[in-house]
C-alpha cells in the first residue's frame, strides 16, 4: 500500500507542477500561444494520468493476485515432499496360510544432504566415513575418479584449458558443459596417481552422497555390519547428513519351489518407464517386475514414509507401511510334490534311448468349479557330461504352445453332435481314408466298428476324418478329390473356442500365448484338425478345456489369486476381500452331448488307450493325445525332424470331480529310434502326481 501512497504523491505534484506553469503562462503570453500551451499541458496531464492507472491496476495485479502465487512458489521452493527409498512388500500365502514369501530388512547406511553444505566439506566428510565403513569401490567408474579430482584441484583444472578456448566461451562458441569435457578428457594417468586405494574409497563415497536429485536420500552402504550400523546411529549428530536406515529385500520359505511364478522385483525398465511414472512411482523404485509379483503389485506394493523438507530439514509426516497380503490358490504341498516326481520323471526319461530330442514336461492341477490352480510346474532336463541338471521352466505352460494331437477329440465330437453330423451312439468302421492326391489317413491301429464311445476310448482317427467330412457337407469317396469349406474351420474353432483352446483362458498372468492358429484351409489340414494336428495349444488352454468338460460345460478362468488380506496386521486377522470364481461362458451345446462325451472320457481311461493312466484313484477319466511335431535340430530355420509328442488331461472323480490334471511332454519320442519304441514319461507322472494328489487330499 505504500507504493500506492507514493505513486499517487508524485502524481498530485506533476499535476501542481502543470497548474502553476499554466497560471505563470496565463501572465507572460499572448492569447494565441497561451491557446497552444493549454493544449499541450493537458494532453501531458492526461498522459501522466492515464500511464499512473496503468502503472496502478498493475501494481494491483502484482500485489493482490500474483502475490499469493510468487508466496506459494516461494513456499514451495523452501519445502518439499518426499518419500522414503522403499516400503516393504506384502506376503504371500498359499491356499492353506503358509508363508511363501516374506521381507527381510536390510541395514543400510544413508544420506541427506544439507543445503549449506560445500563440496570441500563433503570430500572431507566422505574421508571421515571412509574409516568407519567398508565398501567396495570396483563400481567408482574413471570419469567420477576425474571429477573428484577437478573438485579438489580447480587451478589445475582450469590450467588444462587453452587461452583460445576460454575466449572461445566468453565469446559463447563453446559452453560450460563444453569446458568441462575438455577438462574431464585432458586428466591424464598422472594427474590421478596421487590417489591411493583410501582415496579412491573417498572419491567413491563422496560419488554416492550425490548421485540423483538433491533431496533424495542416497544409500551408501546396503548390508551394513552391526558395528558400522551402530557407529552410525551413535554417532549421527556429528556426521552432518549420515544416517541408519532399512530396505527390504524378498525371503522365499520354500525356496526354488514355485520359484519362476513368484516373480521378481527390480527397478523399472526402460520400456515400462512411463507407465510407471504415470501412477506416481519414482525412477529408483523398486517394482515386481514378472508374473505374480507383477500381476499384483498394486496390491503388494508398500506405502513409504512421507517426509517434508524444509531448508534441507527432514521431517517425517506419515509413517510408511507394509503392501497388502495375498493369499494364493495353490497348495505348497502339493506343488512340491508334483515338481519332486517331475524332476525325477523327466530325468528317467531323458535316460531312454528313444527321447533324443525330450527336454521337458508340465504339469497343471485346477479345481473344476472355481479354476483355482492347485498346482503347475513345468521342468526341464539337460545332459551334460552325463550329469542330468533340471531347471524349472513353468512360465512355459502358458507361453509354449505344442501340438496335442488326440487329447482334444472330445471337443471334436461335440462339434459332430452339434452340427447333427453324427449322433448319439452312431457306428463308424475304422478303415484308412485316402483324398484324391493325398497320402492315405489312419488310425495308429485297425480299429473296425466303433460308436461315438469307443472311438474316444481307443482314440480313433478314423471316426474324427469322416466326422468332419459330414461337418463339412461331403460325401467321402474313396480317392475323390474334396476341397473344404473354410466356414468348416471356422465351426470348428468356435466349438474348440468355447472350451478354451485358441483362446486366451483369462489366466491371472502378466503373458499368455494362445497358441498357433493356422491359415490355411485345406481339406486334409482339416481332418489333421479334428485330431488335434494342426493348430497348437498351450498346456493351460489344455487344462481349460478338461475342466469345462468336468463342470459340464462352464469354462471357468484359471486363478492363482484366491484373496487379499490387509498388509498393516501381523496376521491372515482382516480379509479385504475374496476372488469369485470366473465363468468366462457356458459350451452353447445340449448337455447331453456334453454327458456322452465325459462317458466316452471314463472308457479311456477304464479301458482304453489310458488304461491305468491315473492309478488306482476312483472313478477316473481323461483323453491322451500322441502328436506328430517336427524341430528345426540345426537352428538353420528349416524345420528337418520329427518328433512324438504326448498329452494327458484327466479328471477325477467322474461323478463329482474335484480336480483335473493336465500332463504335457513336448517331442517326447524319437520315431527313428524304432519303430516301436515308445516313451511312458507322461503316462508314468499322470499316474503319479494323480495318486499323490488324492493321497495328500484324502489322507
Amino acid at each position: 500500500m505504500k507504493i500506492y501512497a507514493i505513486s499517487f504523491k508524485i502524481l498530485g505534484k506533476l499535476i501542481l507542477v502543470i497548474v502553476l506553469k499554466k497560471n505563470n503562462i496565463k501572465k507572460s503570453k499572448t492569447k494565441k500561444n497561451k491557446s497552444i500551451s493549454n493544449r499541450r499541458l493537458i494532453f501531458l496531464a492526461i498522459c501522466i494520468v492515464f500511464c499512473f492507472t496503468l502503472i496502478s491496476i498493475y501494481l494491483s495485479k502484482l500485489i493482490l493476485i500474483d502475490g499469493k502465487r510468487f508466496k506459494v512458489s516461494l513456499k514451495e521452493k523452501q519445502e518439499q515432499i518426499i518419500y522414503s527409498d522403499s516400503a516393504p512388500r506384502g506376503r504371500i500365502y498359499d491356499r492353506n496360510h503358509k508363508l511363501l514369501v516374506d521381507n527381510k530388512a536390510i541395514p543400510i547406511i544413508v544420506y541427506n544432504k544439507s543445503k549449506k553444505i560445500s563440496s570441500m566439506e563433503e570430500i572431507k566428510l566422505a574421508h571421515k566415513i571412509s574409516k568407519i565403513i567398508d565398501v567396495d569401490y570396483e563400481n567408482l567408474s574413471l570419469t567420477n575418479l576425474k571429477e573428484f579430482w577437478i573438485i579438489q584441484n580447480k587451478e589445475k583444472a582450469n590450467s588444462k584449458i587453452t587461452e583460445e578456448e576460454w575466449t572461445k566461451l566468453k565469446n559463447r562458441k563453446l559452453n560450460q558443459d563444453d569446458i568441462y569435457n575438455l577438462k574431464i578428457d585432458r586428466i591424464s594417468e598422472e594427474d590421478l596417481s596421487i590417489y591411493n586405494d583410501s582415496d579412491k574409497k573417498t572419491a567413491y563415497i563422496y560419488y554416492l552422497m550425490n548421485k540423483g536429485y538433491f533431496y533424495d536420500e542416497k544409500i551408501i552402504k546396503n548390508n551394513a555390519s552391526d558395528s558400522e550400523y551402530a557407529y552410525i546411529a551413535e554417532h549421527k549428530d556429528e556426521l552432518n547428513g549420515f544416517d541408519v536406515s532399512y530396505t527390504w529385500e524378498r525371503v522365499y520359505l520354500y525356496g526354488d519351489t514355485f520359484r519362476t511364478m513368484l516373480g521378481n522385483i527390480s527397478s523399472i525398465s526402460a520400456e515400462n518407464k512411463e507407465e510407471f511414472l504415470s501412477k506416481g512411482y519414482k525412477l529408483n523404485d523398486i517394482v515386481g517386475v514378472s508374473y505374480l509379483e507383477k500381476q499384483y503389485e498394486s496390491i503388494l506394493k508398500g506405502s513409504k514414509s512421507k517426509y517434508k523438507l524444509e531448508n534441507g530439514i527432514r521431517t517425517l509426516i506419515e509413517e510408511g507401511s507394509r503392501g497388502n497380503d495375498i493369499v494364493l490358490t495353490i497348495d505348497i504341498e502339493l506343488q512340491q510334490e508334483v515338481e519332486r516326481i517331475l524332476k525325477e520323471q523327466v530325468i528317467i526319461a531323458k535316460k531312454q534311448s528313444s527321447t533324443k530330442y525330450y527336454n521337458r514336461s508340465y504339469v497343471v492341477i485346477q479345481q473344476p468349479n472355481t479354476g483355482e490352480i492347485l498346482a503347475m510346474s513345468g521342468i526341464q532336463v539337460v545332459k551334460n557330461n552325463n550329469e542330468y541338471k533340471t531347471y524349472d521352466v513353468t512360465s512355459g505352460i502358458v507361453t509354449n504352445p505344442m501340438t496335442v494331437g488326440s487329447a482334444v477329440k472330445g471337443a471334436s465330437m461335440i462339434v459332430g453332435y452339434s452340427t447333427n453330423a453324427i449322433k448319439i451312439g452312431d457306428v463308424m468302421t475304422d478303415n484308412c481314408v485316402k483324398i484324391f492326391s493325398k497320402p492315405a489317413k489312419c488310425s495308429w491301429t485297425k480299429l473296425g466298428n466303433l460308436d461315438d464311445i469307443n472311438a474316444l476310448a481307443y482314440s480313433s482317427n478314423i471316426y474324427q476324418f469322416k466326422t468332419a467330412m459330414k461337418v463339412d457337407g461331403h460325401n467321402y469317396v474313396y480317392n475323390g478329390k474334396y476341397t473344404a469349406k473354410e466356414s468348416t474351420f471356422d465351426t470348428y474353432r468356435k466349438v474348440f473356442n468355447e472350451f478354451g483352446l485358441g483362446s486366451k483362458t483369462g489366466i491371472d498372468l502378466p503373458v499368455e500365448s494362445i497358441g498357433n492358429i493356422g491359415k490355411s484351409t485345406s481339406a486334409d489340414l482339416l481332418l489333421n484338425f479334428a485330431i488335434g494336428q494342426y493348430d497348437t495349444y498351450t498346456t493351460m488352454q489344455l487344462s481349460q478345456y478338461m475342466n469345462t468338460f468336468a463342470s459340464n460345460g462352464n469354462r471357468y478362468a484359471p486363478r492363482l489369486l484366491k484373496a487379499v488380506y490387509d498388509g498393516s496386521k501381523d496376521d491372515l486377522s482382516t480379509l479385504l476381500y475374496e476372488v469369485e470364481p470366473v465363468l468366462l461362458n457356458k459350451v452353447n451345446v445340449d448337455i447331453k452331448y456334453i454327458q456322452r462325451v465325459q462317458k466316452g472320457f471314463i472308457a479311456v481311461v477304464k479301458y482304453g488307450t489310458g488304461k491305468n493312466i491315473m492309478g488306482s484313484i476312483n472313478k477316473p477319466a481323461g483323453k491322451t493325445g500322441t502328436s506328430e511335431s517336427f524341430l528345426d535340430t540345426n537352428n538353420d530355420g528349416i524345420v528337418d525332424t520329427e518328433t512324438l509328442s504326448n498329452a494327458f488331461v484327466g479328471y477325477a472323480p467322474y461323478d463329482n470331480p474335484v480336480m483335473t490334471i493336465a500332463v504335457t511332454s513336448p517331442d517326447l519320442v524319437d520315431p527313428k529310434s524304432g519303430t516301436n519304441s515308445r516313451s511312458y514319461a507322461n503316462h508314468k507322472i499322470s499316474r503319479l502326481i494323480s495318486e499323490k494328489f488324492f493321497e495328500l487330499y484324502n489322507g
